[in-house]
């Protein structure tokens, strides 16, 4: 909702009707900012589920909120110059990773008990727990 208002309001700003882009430079890139958000929402989501369903809840809840935040940089970063809103970028790509690996490692557990029938989950957990704080790293 914060980006689609940033949007209006430069809408209006710049007096073009609706949302075309034919405005100021600023309108191009909080328009260009709501659009990478949004592309990128679809498969943070998928992963985000896939994380706390598969392997542990706690810790993709709290690499979910980061992400959040992540975006909400990116998405201020993206409206000054183009290069501050790299780190918010770069930062977002690693927690995707995390829930990524995360969710892979819930489905390799899931195997390994249909198949061999050791569970690994205690361990998974506990990994993914002491390792989400350090997402908080630059």
């Amino acid at each position: 909702a914060f980006f689609a208002n940033k949007v209006e309001h430069e809408s209006r700003h710049c007096n073009s009707k609706g949302l075309q882009r034919q405005g100021s430079s600023s309108f191009d890139r909080v328009y260009t900012a709501n659009q990478n958000c949004g592309h990128a929402y679809p498969t943070f989501l998928a992963v985000l589920w896939c994380a706390g369903l598969l392997c542990s809840q706690a810790p993709a809840a709290f690499a979910g909120l980061m992400y959040l935040f992540v975006r909400q940089k990116y998405f201020v970063g993206y409206l000054g110059e183009r290069t501050q809103s790299t780190p918010g970028y770069l930062f977002g790509k690693r927690i995707i990773l995390f829930l990524f690996l995360m969710s892979v490692a819930g489905i390799l557990n899931y195997y390994l008990i249909f198949f061999f029938g050791s569970d690994f989950e205690i361990h998974i957990k506990t990994i993914t727990s002491a390792i989400s704080p350090l997402l908080l790293i630059p």
